[in-house]
C-alpha cells in the first residue's frame, strides 16, 4: 500500500529523484505539498491545485480538531471527499502549534493543553488523542506528536523535546490503528548536533514508513539550518521518505534537495500570493510596483499557469490595487505553479544526472526581479 522507490541518486549531491506510492495516488519527489490548514488551500479549488501539478497537499489536525471536528468529518466520509481532493493528504499533528502558540499551550509529559484560539475551551492533545484525530481525519500520511522548540533554546530545553518526542512517538506509534495511512516520525534536537544525531538514530530505530525533520525555520538563518539539515539527513535510512518540515523559500527547498529531502511544505507561496509578492525566474516581483506600469508582458514569461498565459503585469498590479480578490487567486496559483514547476526542474536535473548545473544556475539568480 506505501512504497519508496528511489530512482537516481545525484553523483555530487545528496539530490534524489523517487516515488512516494500511496492509497490515493502516486507522488514524485521531490514534491512540494501546499498548506490546506484548515481542508483548503486558501483562494484555490482542488481542480486549481491539480492544474498547478500539486501532487500531494497538507492540512492540520490540531485546526481540524477544533473545527469543524474530526468525528465530523469522519461523518462525512472522511478528509479526502469532505475537502474534494482525491490526491494524497498528509496532516500535521500540531507539534508546530507547540511552538507558533506558546502563549496559548502548556506542555506536560502526558500531552500539550492548549487554549483555543476561536473561543478560548481547552483542548488536551495527548499522543494517542491525536492519533485517534487523525485515524479518523484519513489522510495518508499522519504525524506524530512533538515539541519544536523556539530558536535560540538552551541545550537543555531542546533535550528535554528530543526525549518528550521520541516518547509521544513511542506512543503515537502504539496508538496507530489504519494500515491505509503510514505515520511518520519527527527528528528534534534545535541546532545541537548530538542532539540531531541521537533524535535521529532512536526515531529511525522505532521503524516508522518516514521520517520528518522538525524545528527548523524557526529563526536560525539558512546557513545554519543547512549545516543542522545535512548532518541529521545523513543519518536517516535511505529507503524511505524524507520530510522538511515547514521550510519553503524557494532557494531553501533547493539547498534542501540538494541534501537529500524528498518532501516539503509551506504556507509561502499561497500567503505571498495573496499580499500580493509573486515568484517568478528572475527573481521576486511585488505587485505594488507592476500596478504603476503599463506593461503588457506576463509576469513571467517562462510561466505556464494561466495568470501569465491570460493577463498582463499591469491587469495583475491593478487587482492588488483595487483590492479584487481575483488578483490574490491569480496570483496564489501562480505561486504554487511556480513551486511545482521548481520541483518537476529539480526532478528532472537529478534523473538526467544534471542537478549540479541545475544548483548552480539557479544559484545565480536574484532573489529580487529586475526592476524593469
Amino acid at each position: 500500500m506505501f512504497e519508496f522507490r528511489l530512482l537516481a541518486v545525484d553523483s555530487c549531491t545528496g539530490a534524489r529523484a523517487g516515488e512516494f506510492v500511496t492509497p490515493h495516488g502516486v507522488v514524485p519527489t521531490p514534491a512540494f505539498m501546499p498548506c490546506g490548514t484548515q481542508a483548503t488551500v486558501k483562494t484555490l479549488t482542488p481542480g486549481q491545485l491539480r492544474e498547478s501539478g500539486t501532487r500531494m497537499v497538507l492540512c492540520n489536525a490540531y485546526h481540524l480538531a477544533l473545527r469543524p471536528g474530526a468525528e465530523f468529518i469522519a461523518e462525512m466520509g472522511g478528509l479526502h471527499r469532505f475537502m474534494g481532493w482525491d490526491g494524497p493528504i498528509l496532516t500535521d499533528s500540531g507539534g508546530f502549534q507547540v511552538f507558533s502558540m506558546s502563549d496559548l499551550r502548556r506542555v506536560t509529559e502526558g500531552g500539550v493543553l492548549f487554549r483555543s484560539h476561536l473561543d478560548g475551551r481547552e483542548l488536551f492533545l495527548t499522543p494517542e488523542r491525536v492519533t485517534e484525530i487523525e485515524n479518523l481525519l484519513g489522510p495518508d500520511v499522519a504525524m506524530v506528536l512533538d515539541e519544536c522548540v523556539p530558536y535560540p533554546a538552551e541545550r537543555a530545553q531542546a533535550a528535554a523535546a528530543v526525549e518528550r518526542t521520541l516518547g509521544w512517538a513511542a506512543r503515537c506509534r502504539a496508538a496507530h490503528r489504519r494500515a491505509d495511512q503510514a505515520l511518520f516520525g519527527i527528528v528534534q534536537g534545535g541546532v545541537y548536533a548530538d542532539l540531531r544525531r541521537e533524535s535521529a538514530d532512536r526515531t529511525a530505530a522505532l521503524d516508522f514508513p518516514g521520517y520528518a525533520v522538525g524545528g527548523l525555520s524557526v529563526g536560525e538563518g539558512p546557513a545554519l539550518m543547512a549545516e543542522v539539515l545535512g548532518l541529521t539527513v545523513e543519518r536517516l535510512p535511505r529507503g524511505k521518505p524524507r520530510y522538511l518540515m515547514g521550510v519553503g523559500r524557494p532557494e531553501d527547498i533547493r539547498e534542501g534537495v540538494a541534501l537529500g529531502v524528498d518532501l516539503f511544505d509551506c504556507v509561502l507561496p499561497t500567503r505571498c500570493g495573496r499580499n500580493g509578492l509573486a515568484f517568478t525566474s528572475r527573481g521576486r516581483v511585488k505587485m505594488r510596483i507592476l500596478g504603476r506600469r503599463a506593461d503588457a508582458r506576463p509576469l513571467d514569461p517562462e510561466c505556464d499557469c494561466c495568470a501569465c498565459r491570460g493577463f498582463s503585469r499591469a491587469y495583475l498590479g491593478h487587482l492588488f490595487q483595487a483590492g479584487e480578490t481575483l488578483g490574490m487567486t491569480l496570483l496564489s496559483l501562480h505561486n504554487v505553479r511556480y513551486y511545482q514547476r521548481l520541483m518537476e526542474e529539480m526532478r528532472a536535473a537529478i534523473l538526467a544526472g544534471r542537478f549540479g548545473e541545475f544548483l548552480a544556475r539557479h544559484r545565480r539568480t536574484p532573489l529580487e526581479a529586475p526592476d524593469d
